[in-house]
C-alpha cells in the first residue's frame, strides 16, 4: 500500500497554483479535525434495493503481480516478513487486529475488511457507479485504511452495519476506527444518514485532536 502522506506530497508538488478554493477542496487530503470532517459528509437516505455482493469484484489481481488484493493487504500489514508460498499463498506472518487488540500468526484466523462494507458503500452512492468503479473501490489498496486485516469474529460481528450500529469491542480503536470510516465516505464520495451522521458527530466529540486524512477518487 502506498503511504497516504507520500501521496499528498507527490500530488501538492503538480498542483498548478492559481487552483480555485472550490477546486483545492476537491483535491485535498490534508488532516481535518474529525468532526470538521464529518460535517462534509453529505447526507441522503439509504437504499439496499438491487444490492448484490457480486456487484463488486473484489480480491482480483489489479497490479497482474501475481498478487490478489487479499493477499496484497496481509503482505502489506504483516509486522514480520510474512512467509508466502508459490501461487502469492500467503501462509505465515504476525498480524494485529486492531479492532479488538488481537495478535493472529495464521492468516486463516482473518478476513480484510472493507472499511466501509460493499453493502453500506451500495446504500451510500455506490448503486449508481459502474462495475469498473465499484471494483476499484472493492479492491482499493491507495489509502492504506480501506482495506484491514482484522479477526473473522470482529470482521463478522461488523457485518454491514455502520457506526451508528457497530463500533470495535476495544475501545481504544473507536476513534481511529470512525476516522478511518469517515475517510473512506470521504474519498468515494459516499453519503451518510440522518442517524449514521448524529452517531459520527457524537463520536466525533469525544475523540479529542483525532484527525481525518483522505484523498478524493474522482
Amino acid at each position: 500500500m502506498f503511504s497516504k502522506i507520500a501521496a499528498v506530497a507527490a500530488a501538492l508538488l503538480v498542483l498548478p497554483l492559481t487552483i480555485t478554493p472550490a477546486s483545492a477542496h476537491q483535491l485535498r487530503s490534508d488532516a481535518l479535525p474529525m468532526a470538521a470532517a464529518v460535517d462534509l459528509l453529505p447526507s441522503a437516505a439509504e437504499s439496499r434495493d438491487g444490492y448484490q455482493r457480486t456487484s463488486f469484484k473484489h480480491w482480483v489481481d489489479a497490479d497482474r503481480d501475481g498478487c490478489s488484493t487479499r493477499a496484497e493487504v496481509l503482505i502489506a500489514e504483516s509486522r514480520v516478513q510474512p512467509t508466502i508460498e508459490p501461487g502469492c499463498k500467503v501462509t505465515a506472518g504476525q498480524w494485529y487486529s486492531f479492532y479488538d487488540g488481537v495478535t493472529v500468526t495464521a492468516p486463516g484466523g482473518l478476513d480484510i475488511d472493507h472499511m466501509v462494507p460493499l453493502a453500506e458503500a451500495w446504500d451510500s452512492g455506490a448503486s449508481a457507479w459502474s462495475p469498473e468503479r465499484r471494483e476499484a473501490y472493492a479492491n482499493d489498496l491507495d489509502a492504506e485504511r480501506s482495506l484491514v486485516a482484522v479477526t473473522a469474529r470482529t470482521n463478522r460481528s461488523k457485518a454491514d452495519q455502520d457506526p451508528a450500529e457497530w463500533l470495535p469491542p476495544l475501545l481504544d480503536a473507536r476513534c481511529t476506527y470512525v476516522s478511518d470510516w469517515v475517510a473512506t465516505k470521504l474519498r468515494w464520495s459516499l453519503t451518510v444518514d440522518d442517524r449514521e451522521k448524529a452517531a459520527l458527530a457524537e463520536i466525533a466529540a469525544g475523540c479529542g485532536l483525532e484527525t481525518v486524512e483522505y484523498k478524493p477518487v474522482l
